[in-house]
């Protein structure tokens, strides 16, 4: 298997929903796990309100189907509400994996 292609999102909590986007995070992964083209999704922080999720595909089939999938579809639902702004989310080409 050989991944080419990713997303890299960074995100703001606002500050009194730190906890809740943490949460909601943690069970994205039950989400990701149902995704049979997604290989890898992490997630992480940076800080007290910032986290990051970075996700991998082997192809651009396997990106596309992500960000028309659950959680993509949850997360937009809930951002409003969790992010204190826009979500960074950039798609990136992978040049070089260990």
């Amino acid at each position: 298997m050989s991944v080419t292609v990713g997303f890299l999102a960074l995100l703001e909590a606002k500050p009194d929903e730190a906890d809740e986007l943490l949460a909601f995070l943690e069970q994205g992964r039950e989400l990701a796990l149902a995704e049979p083209l997604t290989v890898d999704w992490y997630v992480f922080r940076i800080d007290q309100v910032s986290y990051g999720i970075f996700d991998t595909f082997e192809a651009e089939a396997g990106r596309e189907a992500h960000q028309a999938g659950e959680i993509s579809k949850a997360f937009m639902a809930a951002a409003p509400e969790l992010l204190a702004n826009d979500p960074d989310v950039r798609p990136v080409d992978l040049i070089a994996i260990k």
